[in-house]
């Protein structure tokens, strides 16, 4: 008799400490805790710090506030100009009000991704090819409002959207390369004409000048003929023009 009514002491202890030890709770920083008494939410959200629960009538559900990152999956895009691309995405989003997101929707983290997959081809889908690949930046604002618009009832605050990889077909890369080689040969084609006019330019000023200074051609040629004789060392011949020696014969009858 004794032994039984032992027994029963030592479980009613454990029994005591077991529901004890569930109705404390501790909550991080980072946590928060909603809490149902019978079935009815308590009004606000219990937390950080050591929260008491009444056993047996409250349940408690912990939602953490910290910054999640999801990856959306690569969704198929057909963009404006009937282009068939494969887009994929990163979504930050925090949790800003708990009771909401456990209250409004079932699974939060589920549904955010769900609501990002939808928006990525139903935003992305009406930008053409161009402006997907140029304007990554508007498009990542877009998406941002659009899915941060539909969350908000959940109490989830979607910060930023970043659009990651845009794979196009084979065909459309080969297109893009053609048309990236033939702006590079177009510009090439562009610097070499203004380089040849430039130089044109700085050639008849060169003209204009031995036109007015006869003797600044004589001096041409002998330097000519100088750098010829430095870069070789066999023997060259050259005719010497009349006008050379005339040049000469005028400035020394005027001395």
């Amino acid at each position: 008799m004794i032994g039984l009514i032992g027994s029963l002491g030592f479980f009613v202890v454990f029994l005591f400490i077991v529901v004890l030890l569930n109705a404390i709770r501790v909550v991080r920083e980072y946590e928060r805790l909603v809490v149902f008494r019978l079935g009815r939410v308590r009004p606000g959200e219990k937390g950080p710090g050591l929260v008491l629960l009444i056993p047996i009538i409250d349940r408690a559900i912990k939602v953490g506030l910290r910054t999640v990152t999801m990856d959306v999956p690569p969704q198929d895009i057909i963009t404006k100009d009937n282009v068939s691309v494969k887009v994929n995405a990163v979504i930050y989003f925090r949790v800003v009000n708990a009771q909401d997101a456990v209250i409004q929707v079932e699974n939060y983290l589920y549904a955010t991704s769900q609501i990002a997959q939808t928006t990525l081809r139903s935003i992305l889908g009406q930008a053409e090819l161009d402006e997907l690949l140029s304007e990554r930046e508007k498009q990542n604002q877009a998406l941002q409002q659009v899915i941060d618009r539909q969350t908000e009832p959940w109490g989830v605050k979607v910060t930023t959207v970043e659009v990651k990889n845009v794979d196009l077909p084979q065909e459309m890369q080969r297109a893009i390369a053609r048309q990236a080689e033939a702006e590079r040969e177009r510009r090439a084609k562009i610097i070499n004409a203004e380089g040849e006019y430039q130089a044109a330019a700085r050639l008849a000023e060169a003209a204009s000048v031995i036109a007015r200074e006869p003797a600044a051609m004589q001096l041409r040629y002998l330097q000519t003929l100088a750098e010829i004789a430095t870069e070789n060392n066999s023997t060259t011949i050259f005719p010497v023009p009349v006008d050379f020696l005339r040049a000469f014969m005028t400035s020394m009858e005027k001395k």
